[in-house]
């Protein structure tokens, strides 16, 4: 084994060959969105993300699928078509899978990947002197709550839903062609994608994660204002559309982040958002961040630079 859960990474990767190792992940969730087509997407997509935080590349899943005894069966099949359209997209072979009878609706899958053992992205190796890059817009959880209260503009929601349905793909090959560019220099640190514990929360296992493996300790600076927000997660964020998972996440995370403060409210709760199919947060060499940011806007992918990596301070993040 070669990553495994001592340090909250993103998937397991065992080791095959000298040449090859095998990366593994499982999600699945009850929908967020009403169509279910799109859900389906979105549910594919996010299983699909932790494969490409890792470095790997998807090869085969297998399908996870919770539906009522009385569900309409032309919804399970659309979830289904739309969960198998991004797999295609992936080039992910679906090879089987398994459903149970349940009360509410549940989708994602269970995805192997590949990778050569000294090629793998891990959560933790960010130095002092990085920069942090993301790749997606944060929101996708307070627009989601406002959306089931019918509190939310349609492009607001379009806006999520293709930010969702967007593959990491993209970003990952974009990292990878840096890497081998770069040859032994290895510019990429450390990598991980925002999920459910927010922008703060992964920031924070990644942080905290190199004392797990006798790394030197570091620390996060974030600039709020450098972030990407999608269109209408401020004002959902400002008017308290706040789903539970961010509550969560503030109140296991929040002694560790310190906030300016020039920043509001409605940012503080926006880095404590869970995302749902969110993008990659990469600690790369300062050296290096302008070809990443230039390689990933090669590849269509608009990453930012967010914050900096420092020597271990308190408190362990500070967003300004």
């Amino acid at each position: 084994m070669l990553v495994g859960f001592d340090t909250n990474d993103d998937a397991g990767v065992y080791l095959i060959s000298s040449e090859m190792a095998l990366v593994q992940t499982v999600d699945f969730f009850t929908p967020i969105v009403d169509d279910p087509f799109t859900f389906g997407q979105i549910a594919a997509a996010n299983s699909l993300s932790d494969v490409y935080a890792m470095g790997g590349k998807p090869i085969s899943a297998l399908s996870i699928v919770g539906f009522p005894d009385k569900g309409e069966p032309e919804i399970l099949e659309q979830i289904i078509r739309g969960g198998l359209s991004k797999m295609a997209e992936a080039k992910c072979s679906v090879i089987g899978g398994h459903s149970i009878r349940n009360d509410d609706i549940q989708f994602g899958y269970a995805v192997s990947g590949i990778i050569h053992p000294q090629r793998v992205w891990r959560n933790v190796g960010a130095r002092a002197g990085d920069v942090l890059l993301l790749t997606k817009a944060l929101g996708t959880g307070v627009l989601s709550t406002a959306l089931k209260k019918d509190r939310v503009a349609p492009a607001a929601i379009q806006a999520a839903i293709a930010s969702m349905s967007e593959l990491n793909r993209a970003a990952s090959e974009a990292l990878l062609e840096l890497q081998d560019k770069a040859g032994a220099a290895a510019p990429i640190h450390a990598v991980t994608d925002v999920t459910g514990f927010g922008l703060l929360g992964h920031a924070r296992e990644m942080a905290l994660g190199n004392s797990a493996r006798g790394i030197d300790a570091v620390s996060f600076e974030i600039d709020h204002s450098a972030l990407r927000y999608l269109p209408g997660a401020v004002d959902a964020a400002r008017e308290g559309f706040l789903p539970g998972g961010l509550k969560n996440n503030r109140d296991f995370i929040g002694d560790c982040v310190g906030f300016a403060a020039s920043v509001s409210q409605e940012y503080r709760d926006l880095l404590f958002d869970p995302q749902t199919s969110g993008g990659l947060l990469i600690a790369v060499s300062q050296e290096s961040a302008d070809a990443a940011v230039s390689a990933l806007e090669s590849h269509r992918v608009n990453a930012r630079r967010i914050g900096n990596v420092i020597a271990k301070t308190n408190p362990l993040i500070f967003v300004r």
